[in-house]
């Protein structure tokens, strides 16, 4: 394992970092990091190697993710889904069949997995999924429309999310479908424009009557309903992964942070000199301590089976805020040249702000871990 942290760390600072300002401009992970991640095995280093992947536990995953972390956002992105919340879908929910069927594919790199469960009336709650799936015959048809669906763009397979139950409610009679890009019925609109993580892709996704054979129901008809349990799980891996991705790009705000005070002269000296300049300092390297020993005692927990539902919204929430504020004080500490396109830590104050919204906002960390300590306590 350490072999392989070593090789990622060098890679992702020899060869991303210095590509940070071609895919800010260009807004696309050139295709010789692409492939480069490919023969690394980072498209699948998630996934058990039983089904062509790496099998990293939990702990070892936030270990590489530390690293990931450090570049731009959008790298990690390119496959992230492929190892988090649409992988882990087949993971929980598939039969055995389906695994050894879409896996291997997904592991290598051939494909690129979308997870589609936000709509634009169903984001952190479920009650408002509004895309449906009715069986006909040896098929389903599924109509609705997704929403903010990273790497919908250029996604080969789409773990879709549909109500198979009509007139049910909440979490209840949602099922998940795999769906490849090219069935009839399916469409992708133009990638959105947003704020920061310039090279991830997040576009709409659209269904109109699409059919789909009923072996591509996750879990076989044992898995019709089950769809928002298994979200659910997959979430929770998901949620120490970002908490992870947040601690690698604290460090290299921290990093920056630090160059820059250690060379900036005003007044005579270097601002790393001044008291004010000192305390952002400490208060930003307290922050990648605290988020850090946090990710690896609930990554920890979770390959136990000790804590796999408060520990990981802890994590996100923690990690996620706090690079919030490092990101700040970076921005702070570099003073008018923080404002400026071009500088590092301007870049990372836009990418980010989005590690407080996906994959559960900070207000849903909350509800989770407030409910889950007073379920506890209850019990």
């Amino acid at each position: 394992m350490d072999e392989i942290i070593a090789s990622v760390r060098r890679f992702v600072r020899d060869e991303v970092v210095p590509a940070e300002s071609e895919i800010e401009a260009g807004d696309v992970i050139p295709d010789r990091l692409r492939v480069a991640a490919a023969d690394m095995g980072l498209f699948g280093f998630a996934i058990p190697e039983i089904y062509g992947g790496l099998g990293l536990s939990m702990s070892d995953e936030a270990r590489l993710v530390f690293e990931l972390g450090y570049t731009t956002p959008a790298f990690r992105s390119m496959f992230g889904t492929n190892n988090g919340i649409a992988g882990h879908v087949l993971l929980e929910g598939a039969t055995e069949e389906q695994k050894k069927a879409y896996l291997p594919k997904i592991a290598s790199g051939e494909w690129v997995a979308s997870f589609a469960l936000t709509e634009e009336g169903a984001g952190s709650d479920p009650a408002g999924l509004a895309t449906t799936a009715r069986r006909d015959g040896d098929e389903w048809v599924i109509n609705g429309a997704k929403r903010y669906i990273t790497n919908a763009p250029n996604a080969d397979v789409f773990m879709v999310f549909a109500r198979s139950e009509e007139g049910s409610t909440g979490g209840r009679g949602i099922s998940t479908f795999m769906v490849e890009r090219d069935t009839p019925g399916l469409s992708v609109a133009p990638k959105d424009a947003k704020m920061g993580q310039a090279g991830a892709w997040t576009a709409d996704v659209y269904f109109d009557n699409m059919r789909v054979p009923a072996d591509t129901l996750i879990g076989g008809e044992q898995g019709e309903g089950r769809g928002y349990v298994t979200a659910m799980r997959c979430l929770a891996h998901g949620r120490i992964h970002i908490a992870a991705l947040c601690v690698g790009l604290s460090q290299r705000l921290v990093d920056e942070s630090v160059s820059y005070a250690s060379a900036r002269v005003q007044g005579g000296k270097v601002i790393g000199e001044h008291q004010l300049i000192q305390g952002l300092l400490a208060d930003s390297v307290t922050d990648l301590y605290a988020a850090r020993a946090l990710v690896k005692e609930v990554a920890a927990a979770f390959d136990d089976g000790s804590d796999q539902r408060i520990g990981p919204s802890c994590a996100k929430y923690f990690a996620s805020e706090a690079v919030g504020r490092i990101a700040d004080r970076a921005v702070q500490i570099h003073g008018g040249s923080g404002y400026m396109r071009g500088v590092p830590v301007e870049r990372f104050y836009r990418d980010a702000r989005l590690f407080r919204i996906y994959e559960g906002t900070s207000q849903i960390q909350q509800l989770v871990i407030s409910r889950g300590v007073l379920k506890d306590a209850a019990s």
